[in-house]
């Protein structure tokens, strides 16, 4: 029987802000897990800690609300112990790129087959609108009591250095784009990371709706508004990598892209390389039988709970004579 985008659905209430863009992000997840058929029972959702930690709650499949800071360890972990499972962590700007921006970069190293989602808002509006690691420097939003002191992270620009084969920003009222951006990172093989831009209407007074909208970017020539979200398939621009030699080139234009902001702020694919093996080939490479039976999958006891595992081996490998 197909699924459809209500069986994703929970009948937990939701006490996110109204008008705040975790609503879109969390709508183009269900969308897109519905649009996939992408079985409940195979997929896990990760959380950190914050408004957008809330999202396995509103999402019928398996989850698993973490720590701050540390969704990504939980998230990966899963994946190699069950490489079966389609994973999506997520997470707040500054979850995945304040106290947990160590994990962020380790992860990229590695290429773990599973998507990355940050809800980019620019604070911590849980916590009462205090400065992310994305406000930009010298902004003061409502809840400051001076504006920012510190410069802002690139978040797109970080993840391409750290070495994430799938980089793309959605915005979060663009919900059907968003949605396909989504299903192409689950599509893709390797570490997909997903930046979203979102409104924060309760503590974000700068980076709002209508900012957003571009109500205050007239055009002088012709004085009319000019929305500063755009699209990058709209002008052409094209971040597939199809050959080893295209890879510097292609990551000198995800960073040049990426960086944009002020009158216009693209969004869409900025830069995806599958030449790259992931982490669960490299361990397959050390370990034949790993996909065949994975972690997860090897029984551990009997029916009296007595331990089968043989360990005899592992042990062979590290011994120091």
């Amino acid at each position: 029987m197909a699924l459809k985008l209500a069986d994703f659905k929970t009948d937990v209430h939701n006490d996110w802000c109204a008008g705040c863009g975790d609503f879109g992000i969390l709508n183009a997840i269900q969308m897109a897990l519905a649009d996939m058929q992408v079985p409940k029972h195979r997929t896990t959702i990760f959380s950190g800690i914050g408004c957008s930690g809330k999202t396995p709650h509103f999402i019928k499949t398996y989850g698993i609300h973490t720590l701050h800071g540390r969704v990504l360890p939980f998230a990966q972990g899963a994946k190699l112990a069950n490489p079966d499972l389609e994973v999506l962590a997520v997470g707040g700007d500054g979850d995945g790129l304040g106290i947990g921006a160590g994990h962020f970069v380790s992860a990229g190293r590695r290429n773990v087959d599973m998507v990355y989602i940050i809800f980019n808002n620019a604070v911590y509006g849980l916590t009462k609108g205090q400065a992310s690691p994305t406000l930009k420097l010298g902004m003061k939003t409502k809840s400051l009591p001076q504006p920012n002191v510190n410069n802002s992270v690139n978040p797109i620009a970080l993840a391409l250095v750290s070495g994430f084969t799938f980089l793309a920003r959605g915005y979060s009222y663009d919900v059907r784009q968003l949605k396909d951006l989504i299903k192409k990172g689950i599509e893709h093989k390797g570490l997909a990371f997903i930046d979203v831009l979102q409104p924060c209407p309760t503590y974000n007074d700068i980076n709002t709706k209508e900012w957003f909208q571009g109500n205050d970017n007239i055009d002088p020539a012709t004085n009319k508004v000019m929305p500063r979200i755009y699209k990058l398939d709209d002008i052409g621009y094209d971040g597939i990598v199809r050959d080893e030699s295209q890879i510097t080139g292609k990551m000198a234009g995800a960073l040049e892209k990426s960086s944009e902001w002020g009158s216009k702020i693209p969004t869409g694919i900025f830069y995806q390389n599958e030449l790259m093996p992931t982490y669960q080939e490299r361990i397959s490479a050390r370990i034949p039988n790993y996909v065949e039976e994975p972690p997860a999958g090897q029984k551990i006891a009997d029916g009296e709970g007595k331990t089968v595992t043989n360990i005899e081996r592992l042990l062979s490998e590290h011994r120091v004579d």
